[in-house]
């Protein structure tokens, strides 16, 4: 079936008029670029103005014969390139509004409308002979036949040629992370920590041949990360190391020698930490944090002279990552996230010589940011690692020409892909990790600790009740992620979510122990509910703000704090509300997330950052700026401390195994114990002061897969 006739030739709506005759969208009589399909898209929702479109009528209307095209994806990508057209926003829409579930209306005020022409009545002077249209009619069903037989034909499975199969490049103990292939496509580069000959405790830079287990190990300094990129030539390996003060670009022979420091940066968290060198050899480009709202942005350094610079920069992007050279040299593409509220997600490329970005694509992600993309052979689609909602990954295939993603057969889990210089081979980082709640004896940490709420999923953010009756924590142990309570033992689980909850995390319980209050992405962004213990039944907290996140109780019950993104800003700050709902008031003025208040109610302390985060704290009782907790470390993440009436426990950025105490009238730091594993997503201490629970990573593994013949 063929896409409806138009009942119109031109549509005209506030500055904008659709020419359906020549296919061509302008404003103000200047055309606006807008690729067939979206047009298509836009013209189908403006001649059902005012009525929803479903999706299953676009799917039929525009893309019937399109039986390999990803219909989800391609839909997202046509309505984003609508909407950046109109200059739409898909908050406050003006003139596409999203139905969720349902589809799309066109709610703008339209103009005018030009019918077409009535056609002529037939004339007995038209001599064209009958078969010449009859003819033409069957022409045209051979062509639609032969178009749909081809869609059928690469839509079924291909029995001629194998599946694409991954297979284990390295298969060590620890985790293998970031591979770079060299230009010959013959060894890869990967980062290592786990080297049991050296005792290492992080990250060195390694090269192993393919087909071969001889290691050479290129770096005697074990660092929180490591992101390596080949030379042109194959002589040199540039990485990006991230280690306290040593962080900074540096450059090692690739056969082994003294390494140099190029540049020092400010990066904290290897997640931005990807580096990648020009086909030219003349650049590499890396991202650093730049004030005052410690935003990353992408830079490039010249090898000629050490000098780097700022690409052009799009406002609508809040932090660039994840560089990538096409194998010509001519782009630069890389990762931007657009909108934390709705953790929407672009890939804009830019020429090598300069100029304004353009995007690619927009795509929205699961929670966390996309872990990569690299060019293929022929510079005409990238592949892109996107978190997908439940905390995994795949690989998404990026076509450039119309911004459509598709999802690749293979991949499931997989960051950092890379592929070699003829295209032939790719490499990603494949890992897993397995995580439990423990509990430890404060008054006798020598005793051994106890695995307490444990599955073969995974389980974290433990809470104790104030009354020490309850625990409650998040785990994905039904499929998704849900809230669930124990008994103080860890017996007797409970769900208190709805069982519908999307990425439902961080519980926290209310003073008198009755409730829990949580964040949840069941509507696509975050949102904050609280559930009462005996009903359960969660109801959402409605404030001005729609994004919320890492929610906590006030002492006497009356507030909750959280976190907000606003669109507009790069990082998240604190707020609060009525634990109600209401009217949300900002209390910090910079970055924050989970916030605790003082046992005394006059001070509430937050993280200013996800990794490697310094405490600060505001004040309730006297209106003044943010400021940090003097004499406090910083600790490994933003969840690993929790406040207890004299002090804080945490875990500390640079010792991830250990639990340490910060007391607020010394200022004196003492060694609590130290873990058998590394420390994970929340800490809590029962009313008593006794018990202290904790997640553990007890399994995590990470190995670099090698796909060869990937073309």
């Amino acid at each position: 079936m063929e896409p409806s006739a138009p009942k119109f030739q031109r549509i005209a709506f506030d500055r904008f008029e659709l020419d359906l005759r020549s296919g061509e969208l302008r404003k103000n009589g200047h055309r606006v670029r807008l690729q067939s399909q979206p047009f298509r898209l836009l013209a189908l929702m403006l001649e059902r103005h005012g009525e929803v479109v479903t999706r299953e009528e676009v799917c039929r209307e525009l893309w019937h014969a399109d039986t390999f095209v990803d219909f989800d994806h391609s839909l997202g990508t046509a309505i984003n390139k609508i909407r950046e057209a109109l200059g739409d926003s898909a908050d406050h829409p003006q003139f596409v509004e999203t139905l969720p579930r349902r589809g799309y209306r066109f709610i703008g005020e339209i103009a005018a409308q030009a019918q077409p022409p009535v056609p002529a009545e037939p004339s007995h002077r038209d001599t064209r002979p009958r078969w010449l249209a009859i003819a033409a009619a069957f022409l045209a069903i051979l062509v639609c036949t032969l178009a749909v037989g081809f869609a059928y034909r690469w839509s079924w499975p291909r029995q001629a040629s194998a599946p694409v199969t991954a297979h284990p490049f390295t298969a060590l103990p620890g985790l293998e992370i970031s591979p770079a292939f060299s230009p010959d496509g013959s060894r890869i580069a990967f980062a290592w920590n786990g080297d049991p000959e050296s005792g290492s405790k992080g990250f060195d830079l390694y090269v192993k041949a393919i087909g071969s287990e001889t290691l050479l190990r290129l770096t005697q300094h074990p660092s929180d990360w490591i992101s390596p990129a080949w030379s042109p030539d194959g002589t040199q390996v540039a990485f990006h190391r991230i280690a306290g003060a040593d962080t900074g670009v540096y450059v090692v022979p690739a056969l082994g020698g003294p390494e140099r420091k190029l540049r020092s940066t400010r990066i904290p968290f290897g997640i931005s930490a990807p580096i990648r060198w020009s086909p030219d050899g003349k650049w590499i480009a890396f991202v650093d944090l730049l004030p005052p709202a410690d935003s990353p942005r992408l830079h490039l350094l010249s090898l000629e002279t050490l000098e780097s610079k700022q690409i052009s920069h799009v406002e609508s992007c809040l932090a660039e990552g994840m560089p990538a050279f096409a194998h010509s040299g001519k782009q630069l593409a890389y990762l931007c996230l657009l909108k934390r509220q709705d953790n929407e997600a672009g890939i804009y490329s830019i020429a090598a010589s300069g100029g304004p970005p353009m995007l690619v694509t927009r795509f929205m992600t699961g929670w966390g940011w996309p872990m990569g993309i690299v060019w293929t052979a022929n510079d005409k689609k990238l592949i892109l690692s996107r978190p997908q909602i439940g905390d995994d990954f795949e690989l998404d295939e990026v076509t450039l020409a119309y911004g459509s993603l598709r999802k690749l057969s293979f991949g499931q889990g997989a960051t950092s892909p890379a592929i070699s210089d003829k295209g032939d081979k790719l490499a990603y980082t494949l890992s897993f990790h397995h995580d439990d709640i423990w509990r430890k004896d404060l008054l006798h940490p020598e005793a051994v600790a106890v695995k307490l709420i444990y599955s073969t999923h995974d389980q974290n953010g433990p809470q104790y009740s104030p009354d020490g009756k309850h625990i409650a924590f998040s785990s994905n142990r039904g499929g998704t992620w849900e809230i669930w309570m124990s008994d103080a033992d860890g017996t007797h689980l409970v769900l208190m979510s709805d069982a519908k909850s999307s990425e439902a995390g961080v519980p926290r319980w209310s003073p008198d122990s009755q409730k829990l209050a949580f964040d949840s992405r069941q509507s696509g962004h975050p949102e904050v509910y609280i559930v009462d213990i005996s009903e359960r039944m969660p109801r959402k907290v409605v404030t001005k703000l729609s994004d919320m996140s890492t929610p906590s109780w006030s002492r006497d019950g009356k507030w909750l704090y959280f976190q907000s993104r606003p669109a507009d800003t790069p990082n998240g700050r604190i707020f609060r509300c009525p634990a109600s709902g209401g009217e949300a008031v900002a209390l910090s003025a910079e970055s924050g997330s989970y916030a605790w208040e003082s046992y005394d109610g006059e001070t509430v302390y937050f993280a200013n950052r996800e990794n490697a985060a310094t405490l600060d704290l505001v004040s309730l009782k006297r209106a003044g700026a943010q400021s940090v907790l003097r004499g406090m470390p910083a600790v490994d993440d933003q969840s690993n401390w929790t406040v207890v009436p004299g002090g804080i426990y945490f875990v500390p950025a640079d010792a991830a195994k250990s639990l340490q105490y910060f007391d607020f009238n010394s200022k004196q730091v003492r060694q609590i114990f130290e873990a058998e594993k590394y420390f994970n997503n929340g800490l809590s201490v029962s009313p008593d002061g006794r018990w202290i629970l904790y997640t553990q990573i007890d399994e995590l593994n990470a190995d670099i897969m090698l796909v060869d013949h990937f073309n």
